[in-house]
């Protein structure tokens, strides 16, 4: 079936956004690793129509793409845009068979991710002056990122009735609009609080029902949100690699390390696949090596 390019990509972005539910920048990141491919056919004067991939093609795509500045990481990221995009097409009947599946993603090794510290945390929160009308809000969002493992994109989003503060839960939608119970401390909740005495001396307020509000009384960019984590990083003196996603990490790893059971971190954290949250037990492995000690009928000394 010779079906356009233009015409196949916007059904891959319906089937993307609608069928697999995955989240506008996920969207656009499979959607722009099919222009690429594109516009590389199209520099090669290669295949008219998606309908008339190869594996030639797609290897010597990635070939080019591997010979400029891309790591591992991007091109394994890149490998499954395309294997995403031709099991669409396969699906559709727009092709036969798949080219992909003969395609070998290239190892990228397992990356630590960067943790910070609780004495690390409290440094960063500290640095926030509170006498700036945006100082309660800045403070909050980092106790709240930290104390309840949020994405960037679910704290932005957060909602006034997302907070059930008698049961200690808040609401969370994650990936793909799964929601999930988080529980949040009285440490969180206070500094909440404090932000919302400000919050509702904003002049305007567009957005009523979302939390974390610009000076517009809009809500938050995930932009902004970075902005504020890598300032109080830099002001409390912390040399590491910080992002929005360090809070979340460093949430888990301390959890991990406090002996949390691994399917409660899971849970909490919004992962489908117990194997993505098991990158944070290799953080501390003396915490299980004591445990084993401890439990395990083998390891007991007569």
């Amino acid at each position: 079936m010779k079906v356009p390019w233009q015409e196949t990509e916007s059904g891959f972005g319906r089937y993307l956004r609608i069928e697999r539910s995955l989240s506008p920048n996920s969207v656009a990141a499979y959607l722009n690793d099919v222009r690429k491919l594109r516009e590389y056919l199209s520099e090669e004067n290669r295949c008219d129509t998606p309908s008339e991939l190869t594996y030639i093609d797609l290897s010597d795509f990635l070939a080019t793409v591997a010979s400029g500045d891309d790591s591992a990481r991007t091109q394994a990221r890149l490998i499954s845009g395309i294997r995403s995009f031709c099991r669409y097409m396969l699906m559709e009947g727009i092709i036969g068979e798949d080219p992909s599946v003969l395609l070998e993603s290239p190892r990228t090794g397992m990356k630590l991710p960067e943790v910070l510290s609780v004495a690390e945390i409290d440094m960063m929160i500290g640095t926030i002056d509170l006498s700036r009308p945006e100082g309660h809000r800045n403070r909050a969002i980092i106790e709240v990122m930290y104390s309840c493992g949020l994405r960037v994109s679910e704290l932005v989003n957060m909602r006034l009735t997302d907070i059930h503060r008698n049961e200690g839960f808040i609401s969370v939608t994650g990936k793909g609009n799964k929601q999930r119970l988080v529980p949040v401390g009285s440490v969180a909740l206070r500094e909440i609080d404090n932000y919302f005495e400000r919050r509702v001396m904003l002049p305007v307020i567009t957005d009523t029902n979302i939390l974390f509000l610009n000076r517009r009384g809009r809500r938050l960019t995930r932009v902004m949100v970075f902005t504020i984590i890598k300032k109080a990083a830099e002001a409390a003196g912390i040399g590491k690699n910080i992002s929005p996603h360090t809070l979340r990490h460093s949430f888990a790893t301390h959890l991990v390390e406090g002996g949390a059971d691994l399917r409660a971190v899971q849970e909490m954290l919004g992962h489908e696949s117990i194997t993505t949250t098991e990158i944070y037990t290799h953080i501390d492995r003396s915490y299980l090596r004591d445990t084993l000690l401890m439990y395990h009928p083998r390891s007991k000394h007569k």
